[in-house]
């Protein structure tokens, strides 16, 4: 069956994301393969995640105007947790900036957070039939 593997997220700077995506969110670095002289092949992903971020360095003035606004202002990406609570703690001690306190709605327990650049997501804890 095919599946998404990979998400594109656009980037200013590598290490700037990598720092942000490992040490503030909790993501693991898959792969960090150097391409070129300002190329590198970067992977996060969430810890036992199958789906993953490429993290590419924005190349170009159009590529660059959209680090931080892939989505035009709307939720980006969606993080999937098992314990909102803990991770929601856990994550604004490490700087993460929430941009509401955590709600519960039918679907399950949300809040919405920005990346370094601005980009959001939604920390989702879905709701259990």
């Amino acid at each position: 069956m095919p599946h998404l593997a990979l998400t594109a997220l656009l980037v200013r700077d590598y290490d700037e994301a990598i720092d942000f995506y490992v040490d503030k969110v909790g993501f693991e670095l898959v792969e960090d393969t150097i391409q070129g002289p300002t190329k590198r092949w970067v992977v996060v992903r969430p810890k036992g995640s199958a789906g993953a971020l490429l993290l590419a360095r924005a190349d170009g003035e159009a590529q660059v105007a959209r680090i931080g606004d892939q989505a035009g202002g709307r939720v980006l990406l969606f993080l999937h947790t098992e314990d909102f609570a803990a991770d929601h703690a856990r994550m604004r001690a490490a700087g993460v900036r929430f941009l509401e306190e955590p709600r519960h709605e039918p679907y399950g327990s949300v809040a919405v957070f920005e990346d370094l650049y601005g980009n959001r997501w939604d920390l989702l804890e879905p709701r259990t039939v």
